[in-house]
């Protein structure tokens, strides 16, 4: 098995996979997160919503959205290495980027008090189930181009 990381085909991959990423995390942002979030801070503060977003916040959110399908890829690139590209792949790079990226948010956010724990429990495993559905996009997208 070959050990050489290719950038082209990761960057390929990140993008490709990002579509599936982007879509997940604005189905959970705007049905769930959203909603929730501006309920909790009614009548404390004024949060943003979509109505009143510009063009620079959904820039953001594209770079938050590509950023976490990259670090997806990534991670799943390394499992994929070490176990396969197999479901013990899938489900560990999945399991990990989630913990490591929409976790440590949501656990900084609701123990600062800017959030719910309620919230973060209904948001993590939707988070779980779109980033091992994110992996398993990259792992058939890897297997076309030769990683076994």
């Amino acid at each position: 098995m070959e050990n050489k990381f290719e950038l082209k085909q990761f960057l390929i991959i990140t993008l490709i996979t990002s579509i599936w990423i982007h879509i997940g995390e604005m189905a959970r942002a705007l049905f769930v997160a959203f909603p929730r979030i501006a309920a909790f801070f009614e009548g404390k503060m004024q949060i943003i919503g979509l109505e009143q977003a510009e063009l620079s916040h959904a820039l953001i959110w594209g770079a938050w959205d590509t950023l976490l399908t990259a670090v997806l890829v990534f991670v799943f690139w390394l499992c994929a290495k070490a176990f396969g590209n197999n479901v013990r792949a899938i489900l560990v790079s999945g399991t990990v980027t989630c913990f490591a990226t929409i976790g440590i948010f949501w656990i900084a956010f609701a123990n600062t008090g800017l959030g719910e724990w309620s919230t973060a429990f209904i948001l993590f495993p939707l988070a779980w189930i779109e980033l091992v559905i994110g992996a398993w996009i990259a792992s058939k997208l890897y297997a076309r181009k030769g990683l076994n």
